[in-house]
């Protein structure tokens, strides 16, 4: 690794930590915000629906953007707008402010992920992809398990605020090195037209009214509310009207084009079932250490360092083996170890221990550290240098989506699992040995939670059996490494 990409590298990935660690961190604060700022736990959501709803919009126009404003200009403004956002919601007094502010955040902390992984494949060029490809997902696999760790700390020994001022220093310190250290291509040449409105209305239209339904779809009853599926239809008839435009659109802002290569169309086909199922596990993970087995917010997110462990493993051993073997082998054991590790955590019980969930966890860890780097390979590697940065956006989009359905899909299941277990146990109980209602109500509740857990574990491990036939379709273009990205950013610049 030369200088200049080391510098780049420390640059983007400090960007990109930052902006992962806050999306997790506060989700174990919500509790003791809502509390301070005298609302309900239910408007308190809204401080992590807020940053998502905003981050899906700015995502797919990440390339468009890009070209807009230039490289530096647009990482600098969105590192800016990040740390401002930050530094104001740490000084937010209501929760209505608070929330504006973190969709603040969500604009500028949506675009450092795609962003950084277009840069870093730049940087190091198709042949080293894998170790570009492996130190950005080391930062975007293990930052969430950092997340909950900090943020219990933060709570439990200092206050809230805390939480969104600690961004400040990192984010002035990552402005400055992206000020002087990232390039701005050649190849990427500024927009020389005016901005298409409606179809950027459209586009902000429909993906924050979906991921509104998909956020809010199961506290509201789903079709039952008719504020659901008002947006459901809204959501669809704006993407179709957004789609028609940018099909007829020279020069769309959002280039849907992209997905003309096939290994990049099958490759986030691919990345929807893995994102489904991994925000699912990470999901659940956390909930039933917690709810099932008493471990406090602190407890439960040290519990997942081993899973954060096992993935820098994986991605160190990826990058050893990445250009001697079909990448389609790593991608294919790597789901098998995350549907084991999935279906062995889907038989717990409620006398589990940490000893129980170690061996599982670590499995599902290395095996998504084995897939992340070859399945970004195959999807980037015929994706010309100047789409890189639109389709990195359009990738995280549809990781995003697809996280945020299987967390819809799953908090569903996971009720009504719960619900068709009590039923069923209740059914069989009677009351015996003087037991008091109570403890047969706890008994039964407990015993329908884990019932419940288990079946949705066991969801997550079939949806990366499903995920497998796919991966033997999808194959890196034996041209890329000459001609997609001819020469590494750091030395083109």
């Amino acid at each position: 690794m030369t200088r200049s990409q080391l510098l780049i590298t420390v640059t983007v990935m400090l960007g990109v930590f930052m902006a992962i660690v806050d999306m997790t961190i506060v989700n174990v604060a919500l509790p003791t915000i809502a509390g301070n700022l005298g609302c309900s736990i239910d408007d308190a959501a809204w401080i992590a629906t807020g940053y998502i709803l905003a981050a899906v919009v700015v995502m797919p126009l990440n390339g468009w953007l890009t070209a807009y404003l230039g490289r530096k200009t647009f990482y600098c403004s969105a590192i800016a707008v990040f740390t401002i956002a930050s530094f104001l919601c740490g000084l937010s007094h209501d929760i209505v402010t608070l929330t504006i502010c973190r969709m603040l955040q969500g604009l500028g902390g949506g675009v450092l992920q795609p962003t950084a992984q277009a840069i870093l494949f730049e940087t190091f060029g198709p042949r080293r992809s894998a170790s570009a490809m492996a130190i950005f997902g080391l930062g975007i696999m293990a930052a969430p398990a950092f997340g909950p760790v900090m943020g219990g700390y933060i709570v439990d020994n200092a206050s809230w605020p805390l939480i969104f001022l600690i961004n400040v220093p990192f984010g002035i310190v990552t402005f400055l090195m992206a000020y002087w250290f990232i390039p701005t291509p050649h190849y990427i040449e500024r927009a020389r037209r005016q901005i298409d409105w409606a179809a950027l209305a459209l586009l902000a239209i429909g993906l924050i009214s979906l991921q509104y339904v998909l956020e809010r779809g199961q506290h509201e009853d789903w079709w039952s509310s008719n504020t659901i599926v008002t947006l459901a239809i809204v959501s669809g008839a704006a993407l179709l009207l957004f789609g028609i435009m940018t099909a007829r659109d020279k020069f769309p802002i959002v280039n849907l084009r992209v997905f003309r290569i096939p290994s990049f169309s099958l490759g986030n086909i691919i990345l929807f079932l893995v994102g489904f199922g991994l925000f699912g596990s990470e999901l659940i993970v956390p909930l039933f250490f917690q709810s099932i087995l008493g471990m406090t917010a602190l407890d439960s997110g040290e519990a997942l360092v081993p899973n954060a462990i096992a993935t820098a493993i994986a991605m160190i051993v990826i990058t050893r083996i990445a250009n001697r073997v079909d990448a389609r082998i790593p991608l294919i054991i790597g789901a098998l170890f995350a549907a084991w590790a999935n279906w062995q955590l889907g038989g717990l019980t409620e006398q589990a221990g940490m000893d129980n969930t170690f061996l599982p966890r670590t499995f599902l860890g290395f095996g998504l550290g084995l897939m992340f780097v070859p399945l970004t390979q195959l999807m980037l590697s015929a994706v010309p240098r100047e789409e890189l940065a639109g389709a990195t956006g359009l990738s995280q989009l549809v990781r995003q989506l697809g996280g945020s359905l299987g967390i819809a899909i799953i908090t569903t299941l996971l009720t009504r699992e719960t619900a068709i277990a009590w039923s069923e146990l209740a059914g069989g109980i009677t009351r015996a040995n003087g037991a008091s209602v109570d403890t047969l109500v706890s008994l039964l509740s407990q015993n329908a939670s884990v019932i419940a857990y288990d079946f949705i574990f066991r969801l997550c491990a079939l949806l990366f059996v499903f995920a497998i036939p796919l991966m033997l379709f999808v194959r890196r273009d034996p041209t890329a490494v000459a001609g997609a990205a001819a020469r590494p950013l750091a030395e083109a610049a």
